[in-house]
Order: C-alpha cells, then sequence, then structure tokens
C-alpha cells in the first residue's frame, strides 16, 4: 500500500515543484462575500495553477465562516482539484488545513469528515492532546498528516520555545524539538510531517538536524515575510525533497496567478540547484 508521502513524491517529482498552493478565500477578495464566489475564487486559481503545484491546501475557516454552504463549496474545491488531476494524468496531494485536535471518537470523526467526506488526502494537526488525538489520522497509511511543530506566527514562541524535561533526555530541550521527536517515533507508515514556518530558519535548521527525513510544511514565505532561500536552506533535505512551501495571497493577489505560481515554481528550481552544488 502506498503511504502519503510516497504519493507526495512523485506529485514532486512529476511537477518539480516544492510549491503548494494555498486556497484562501478570504472575503476581502472576493467579488461577494458568498460561498459561491469563494467557491469561483478557488476554482479559478486551481484551473491557473494546477502544472506548478505540488499540493494544494485550502483552508477550512475560509469555508466554514459560510456556514452549510462553505461546507459544501470546499467539498466542490477537493473534487475539481481531483478532477483536474485526472485531466493532467499526476495526482496532486490535498491537504486541508484545518489543525484539528482532540481524542477518541471525536478525533475519529474528525478523520472521517476529513478524509472519507471531504476526500483529503492530508490534513494538518494540532498534538498537543497526544498520540491517541493523532492515531484516527494516520491508521490508515496512504492518509497524512502535518503536526503542528514551529508555527510561523510571532506568538508561536508563548509555548513552543519553551524548554522542557523529558525522561529519556540529559538535558532540557525546546517543545518544538520534543514534539519533533515524537512525531518521528510515531511516523511508522511515512505519513506524518511537521508544520515548521520559514519565519524561523535558524530554528528550523535546528529541527531539520533532529529529524533528517521528515517532511515539513512551511508557511511563511512570501506575506508573512520569510525568504525563499533561507527556508530551503535550512529546512530541504539532501535529496532536495522534503519541504513544502505553501503560498496563497502572493500568488492569489497577483496580477496574473498562473504566472506567479510559475515564476516561484521556477525559482525554487532554481535555488535547489545553487544549494545542491
Amino acid at each position: 500500500m502506498e503511504s502519503f508521502f510516497s504519493f507526495l513524491e512523485k506529485r514532486v517529482d512529476d511537477s518539480s515543484s516544492l510549491l503548494c498552493v494555498g486556497l484562501d478565500p478570504h472575503i476581502p477578495d472576493l467579488k461577494e462575500p458568498t460561498a459561491a464566489s469563494a467557491l469561483d475564487f478557488c476554482l479559478n486559481l486551481i484551473k491557473q495553477t494546477a502544472p506548478y503545484a505540488a499540493a494544494f491546501k485550502p483552508n477550512a475557516a475560509f469555508f466554514e465562516v459560510f456556514g452549510a454552504d462553505g461546507w459544501i463549496a470546499l467539498k466542490q474545491v477537493i473534487d475539481a482539484i481531483n478532477e483536474e488531476s485526472n485531466r493532467m494524468g499526476s495526482r496532486i496531494p490535498i491537504i486541508l488545513d484545518a489543525k484539528r485536535g482532540d481524542i477518541a471518537s471525536t478525533a475519529d470523526a474528525y478523520a472521517q469528515s476529513a478524509f472519507d467526506h471531504l476526500g483529503a488526502d492530508c490534513i494538518t494537526l494540532n498534538p498537543y492532546l497526544g498520540r491517541d488525538s493523532v492515531e484516527p489520522f494516520i491508521k490508515n497509511s496512504e492518509k497524512g498528516v502535518f503536526l503542528l511543530c514551529k508555527t510561523s506566527n510571532a506568538g508561536s514562541m508563548d509555548l513552543q520555545n519553551l524548554l522542557i524535561h523529558s525522561t529519556d533526555a540529559d538535558a532540557p530541550m525546546p517543545l518544538f524539538i520534543y514534539v519533533a521527536r515524537l512525531a518521528q517515533q510515531w511516523n511508522e507508515k511515512n505519513n506524518i510531517g511537521l508544520v515548521v514556518g520559514a519565519t524561523h530558519p535558524q530554528i528550523m535548521e535546528t529541527i531539520r538536524a533532529a529529524v533528517p527525513d521528515l517532511w515539513f510544511l512551511s508557511p511563511g514565505v512570501g506575506a508573512q515575510g520569510g525568504e525563499l532561500e533561507q527556508a530551503l536552506k535550512a529546512g530541504m533535505r539532501k535529496d532536495g525533497k522534503g519541504i513544502l512551501l505553501p503560498v496563497s495571497r502572493s500568488i492569489a493577489r497577483a496580477a496574473d496567478p498562473r504566472r506567479a505560481a510559475a515564476e516561484l515554481r521556477d525559482e525554487i528550481i532554481y535555488l535547489k540547484r545553487q544549494l545542491q552544488k
């Protein structure tokens, strides 16, 4: 059975890309504040950027804001990505950005919603509740998760940078390192990655040293101020993979989203080659 990350790596190879196109239909960017307008916004982005996308990442919150109609639109967006994948002959992974986190039957319900109902391939999770909150999402190796580890927002330091003492370590470590090591332990089916913000390249480098093989989902390039070259240098694996770079506003708000995505994909290719020399 294929694992989620072997599926992702196939798409990375097919597209020569590490670009993850974010589908975040902010209300101010829409023609009208409706779910139908959010759907049109996303369908246009999918059509224009699919050839350059290693993955798509719809953000659940920007659909949930429209209530039941938004949920229907989110399902239609995911269906449209799959249709575009079929048209191109290369499946594009869909990462649902929902940051779920709960236990037992509630976590199982969230997993069924994301994977069975919506049809997402992967989801972002908050690991704060521990392994049993993650387990329902990783029992199928073909479905993946990215666990919040060191996020791109300024407030991430309030908790994620705290030093903790672990019984299996001689010295205290930042919480983000402990989360990374737990993810590595739990990654028995090659379907667990980490959210590591591109706004903290030095910390990203530290996390990469701790977990050399895990995939990173690294938001923050573009509108949040993260620099592409620094992110690739800090987070890319030796094989030129291992990091997905989600970009939303810099593409969606460009005069020509297709060109913006193509240029960003090409810049990633160029920087990868330079860094691998």
